[in-house]
């Protein structure tokens, strides 16, 4: 209060000296001296368009009040005096810092879920080591044979490359994603992304265009639609009307917006332009649809200039009139409908002025409120010819002491402005929905302007109605409206602000289509948390400062790479370069994708482990010498990662046909005879025994690579992989340099009978799995997909 007593002080003061030196009399002309302060709030509150501001108290919310600035917001027209009433910590965003530094980032579900894998499989490996150390210390093997058995065991049990396979997977997932403009900064959110089940959505520069657009005309007693595409491919109205002449040349003058220097090659629709939001898109459109501005402007130079202000909610212009046939002075004049309607007698139709009847003010009446309706911001249009006799050239114009009239004019027409949706945006959002995800709008603009927004894009769909809207149909008040008949609801941050968390939770599971407006940066957090409550995974996008608290609460945020505050930059998990909702969706499917290549890449990481385990069971059970060693294991999870349990017969099928026993191998004894063409010693039995075992490891990890990964290769192909996989294989198991690791000794060859002994093998296998893939695609839901998909 006292705030605004010092500036009705400063103000009556600096009224007073200003009436004594222009001699005003009366209270009106002095308004007009009155400058309007514009402040652009949209990093704190979200609202697309600037905010008046002055010494009155308006509102109870700090938000929501005309007389507070804020810190960090700017001022893009007016000057004014102020008082600092808080710093630092204390501002709005002082407290939206301290609130998004105070969470603490949850866990990814990947993480989660890979962390719940690694906790069993761990558990399983120990066990089984330690029950094998103590088995072999009960059948008589001494402590370092048993620790060989408790460290082979527990290495066959771990996954070692399953740490590589989800970096690389995520790695070239991301990779991808940044060509389709998605910057991945936490490698986790990219399968988080597509775990997504509800997406949080703020409204402008994400589903929007981020740029107010001439969407409608009013004029000639007909609503016109304007092209709000971004590449003007759509619609266009009829420009022949002596009309819409005389409203684009108001349109044009009345208008303090330029377009800035050196961008005559770059397209209309791209140019920045110095001026307020509505009167650059008024700038564009005229430029568009009538050619220069500047040379329009050139053509009727100003002379005197009324600046909109907050009292009148007008801006007038006088410009020098060079067209022949008209006077030689003509004034222009936007503003606010109503009080433009207000200042005139006469209107003009089909290019003739003819007096403004009640008929025709219903027109107008019906018109405003469609527009209005559309969530649109509307202006008046009005002009005036000057008669020449009382003005004539030369006439000293003052805009201070008005010398000329402002009533009595002549209404032209409307136009609408609104922040279009992106053409993409309501495809993205079709498709998110055929997903299974929830797309709410959490946006601090107005109600109005967000229920029209999310019905243009689709998050409130056609047919699906509000509580006011079936109100309206079955004309019985709101409060008698059961909430939950409505599928679409609208909250309002006020609404929201009374709401309990149970009450919230109401809302988010009762209705399928919501919009949330005019809501603080708290209550977007509150509304990511009550989405979390209800089990969902929750991506929210944002450009603003006021989005970051809830981008750091989000499983994943998702922040805005053009328009994007450097804050919420910081808090999200990922860019979106090109300011795109329709990129998420591309996001989302590489995320499913990556999901399901993560499973199949476990599944083929678990298949060997029974198998790398069986020659220490052998071993220890049976007395078998082991056919694979502690570096073998890691070599082969490391790099080929798939055996089976034949690769045990196949082993044994060696050396019977080399005719040394395993038990002579054991006693160091040792008979030339059989298979062998060449003097062999034991160890090159036993060598030429770990390359069988090695190959087959190869070749039946073909069939068990193509059982994960595909669903449609031939069996042509899976022959001629198998031949190129053997091939490689050859060289690796004959390079001098594997012997020297021990791996497998030099010079060792394979005969061809032995190269396919278990081809018979990953043909059963992948028959098998061929004819269980079958039987799910036949009877989806039953006891073969319960029991085994993946």
């Amino acid at each position: 209060q006292k705030m605004k007593d010092d500036y009705k002080l400063a103000e009556t003061a600096d009224h007073e000296e200003k009436r004594s030196k222009k001699g005003r009399k009366n209270r009106d002309t002095e308004d007009l001296k009155k400058e309007v302060d514009l402040v652009d709030n949209s990093s704190l509150t979200g609202e697309s368009e600037p905010q008046t501001r002055s010494p009155d108290f308006s509102n109870e919310n700090p938000l929501e009040t005309r007389n507070i600035a804020f810190f960090s917001t700017n001022c893009v027209e007016g000057t004014a005096r102020g008082i600092v009433i808080n710093t630092g910590d204390n501002t709005i965003m002082g407290r939206i810092a301290t609130l998004a530094s105070s969470l603490e980032a949850g866990k990814t579900p990947i993480a989660i879920e890979i962390e719940h894998f690694i906790h069993i499989i761990t558990g399983v490996a120990v066990f089984l080591g330690v029950s094998f150390f103590i088995l072999s210390v009960i059948l008589g093997y001494n402590w370092l044979e048993g620790i060989i058995f408790l460290i082979g065991i527990i290495v066959a049990n771990v996954p070692e490359g399953l740490l590589a396979t989800v970096t690389v997977c995520l790695t070239l997932t991301a990779k991808r994603m940044a060509k389709k403009n998605c910057l991945v900064k936490n490698l986790e959110a990219v399968e988080t992304l597509g775990s997504t089940s509800t997406i949080c959505s703020d409204k402008t520069g994400t589903l929007t265009q981020n740029r107010m657009t001439v969407a409608h005309m009013w004029f000639d007693n007909q609503i016109h639609e304007a092209d709000t595409t971004e590449n003007q491919s759509g619609t266009s109205f009829d420009r022949s009307s002596a009309t819409w002449a005389a409203l684009s040349r108001t349109a044009g003058l009345c208008n303090r917006a330029v377009f800035l220097a050196e961008q005559n090659k770059v397209p209309v629709l791209k140019r920045h332009v110095a001026g307020d939001a509505s009167e650059a898109a008024l700038l564009k459109c005229i430029e568009l649809c009538c050619g220069s501005v500047s040379d329009m402007r050139e053509k009727y130079p100003k002379i005197a200039e009324i600046p909109f202000n907050s009292t009148n909610k007008y801006q007038l212009s006088v410009h020098k009139n060079s067209t022949p046939g008209e006077t030689k002075h003509l004034l222009v004049m936007k503003g606010a409908p109503e009080r433009i309607l207000d200042r005139c007698s006469t209107i003009v139709i089909q290019g003739k002025e003819q007096p403004l009847d009640a008929q025709l003010k219903d027109s107008f009446n019906r018109a405003y409120l469609e527009l209005g309706g559309l969530g649109e911001r509307v202006l008046g249009f009005c002009h005036c010819h000057l008669p020449d006799d009382q003005f004539p050239e030369g006439f000293a114009f003052d805009a201070d002491d008005v010398n000329f009239p402002t009533e009595n004019l002549c209404f032209i027409g409307l136009m609408s402005m609104i922040d279009p949706p992106r053409a993409a945006v309501p495809d993205a959002v079709g498709k998110c929905r055929s997903a299974g995800i929830k797309v709410i709008m959490v946006t601090g603009d107005h109600p109005i302007t967000a229920k029209a927004i999310a019905r243009g894009v689709g998050i409130i769909s056609e047919g699906n109605e509000t509580v006011v809207v079936i109100a309206a149909r079955l004309k019985i008040p709101v409060s008698e409206v059961n909430p939950r008949e409505a599928k679409a609801c609208v909250v309002h941050g006020s609404e929201l602000k009374e709401m309990t968390p149970e009450q919230l939770d109401d809302v988010l599971k009762h209705h399928t289509e919501i919009v949330f407006a005019r809501t603080s940066p708290q209550q977007k957090l509150i509304i990511v948390e009550g989405c979390q409550r209800q089990g969902a995974i929750v991506a929210v996008t944002g450009d603003g400062v006021n989005d970051s608290p809830a981008l750091k609460k989000a499983d994943i945020g998702v922040a805005m790479g053009i328009a994007g505050s450097d804050v919420s930059k910081q808090a999200a998990d990922m860019i979106l370069l090109d300011d795109n909702f329709a990129s998420i969706l591309t996001g989302v499917e590489e995320g499913r994708l990556i999901f399901d290549n993560l499973k199949k890449s476990i599944a083929y990481t678990l298949t060997s482990k029974i198998p790398e385990m069986s020659p220490f069971l052998f071993f220890v059970l049976f007395d078998i010498p082991l056919a694979l060693g502690t570096v073998t294991i890691l070599c082969i999870d490391l790099g080929t990662d798939m055996v089976r349990f034949c690769l045990i017969l196949k082993m044994s099928w060696v050396f019977l046909r080399s005719t040394i026993s395993f038990w002579r191998l054991k006693d160091d004894l040792f008979v030339n005879e059989g298979a062998f063409p060449l003097q062999l010693t034991e160890s090159i039995v036993e060598f030429t025994c770990h390359t069988a075992f090695f190959t087959s490891i190869v070749i039946v990890q073909v069939a068990d690579l193509l059982i994960c990964k595909t669903r449609t290769n031939s069996i042509l192909g899976f022959v001629f992989v198998v031949f190129q996989i053997c091939v490689a294989n050859r060289e690796v198991a004959e390079c001098p340099l594997v012997g020297k690791l021990a791996f497998f000794s030099p010079h060792v060859y394979l005969r061809p009978m032995w190269w396919f002994c278990s081809v018979p093998y990953s043909f059963l296998i992948f028959i098998y799995d061929e004819v269980r893939k079958y039987i799910l695609r036949r009877t989806p839901g039953g006891w073969v997909e319960l029991e085994t998909y993946y």
